[in-house]
C-alpha cells in the first residue's frame, strides 16, 4: 500500500514537534541559574524587673532583709536573664541617702524569661540599713528608700 504525501507530512509535522516538545521540557527541567537573597534578624527590648518583697521597718543594727521579684517581657520571644544587680538611687527624706543602706547577695537567674507579665523569678539580694555609731540616723525614719534594678 502506498502512503499518500499528505500522511507522510502529517507525520514528520507531528514526530518533530513531539521531539521539540520532549527537548523543551528537558531543557526546562535542567536548567541552572543563580539568584540571591537576604534575611533580617530582630532584636529585643530591655525587660522589667519587678520587686515582689515587701521589705518594711529597716532601722539600725537590723539584719539584711532579702530581696526578691519576677520580669516583665514584652518581647515576642523568650529573653535569657544572667542575673539582677540592684542599686540604692536615693531616699525621699532629706538627710537619708544611698550611704545609709548597704545591699548584698547575688541574684544568678541564668534562664529564659517567658513572654508576658509576671515571668520568671529572682532572689538573693538583700538590702540592710548601715548602722552608723555616733551618728543620728534620725533623717532615715520613715524613708521611703528607691532602687534601681538591672538585668544582664
Amino acid at each position: 500500500m502506498r502512503r499518500s504525501p499528505k500522511k507522510t507530512i502529517v507525520t514528520i509535522v507531528a514526530a518533530v514537534a513531539l521531539a521539540a516538545g520532549i527537548g523543551g521540557a528537558y531543557a526546562y527541567w535542567s536548567a541552572d541559574g543563580t539568584g540571591s537573597g537576604t534575611a533580617a534578624t530582630g532584636t529585643s527590648s530591655s525587660i522589667t524587673v519587678n520587686q515582689t518583697s515587701t521589705i518594711t521597718n529597716l532601722h539600725p543594727g537590723d539584719g539584711p532583709q532579702t530581696l526578691s521579684g519576677n520580669f516583665d517581657n514584652a518581647n515576642d520571644s523568650p529573653v535569657f536573664v544572667e542575673s539582677v544587680g540592684v542599686t540604692v538611687v536615693d531616699t525621699d527624706q532629706t538627710g537619708c541617702d544611698a550611704s545609709d543602706y548597704t545591699i548584698g547577695g547575688s541574684a544568678v537567674v541564668h534562664a529564659e524569661i517567658p513572654v508576658g507579665p509576671g515571668q520568671g523569678s529572682w532572689s538573693g539580694l538583700t538590702i540592710q540599713f548601715n548602722n552608723k555609731p555616733g551618728v543620728n540616723q534620725d533623717a532615715c525614719k520613715l524613708a521611703t528608700v528607691n532602687l534601681a534594678y538591672a538585668s544582664n
